[in-house]
């Protein structure tokens, strides 16, 4: 179980750091037709980073248990 939340910690790290460049080096993202506004980064942002904090806690967590 702590491999799996470690490496989803992980994960959720990554995709917050991409949605940051994303942010301040102004790439654009496309899905079909549609431009993704800049604003749906800020929000993705906010869950990974949140989802990356919340594992990185249970690691911890599953630690300090016997």
């Amino acid at each position: 179980m702590r491999a799996y939340l470690r490496i989803s910690g992980v994960l959720f790290g990554v995709i917050t750091l991409l949605h940051i460049l994303r942010l301040l080096l102004h790439w654009s993202a496309q899905i079909a037709d549609w431009a993704v506004p800049a604003w749906v980064s800020w929000i993705a942002m906010l869950g990974a980073a949140a989802l990356c904090t919340w594992a990185f806690r249970l690691v911890r967590q599953n630690r300090l248990s016997p």
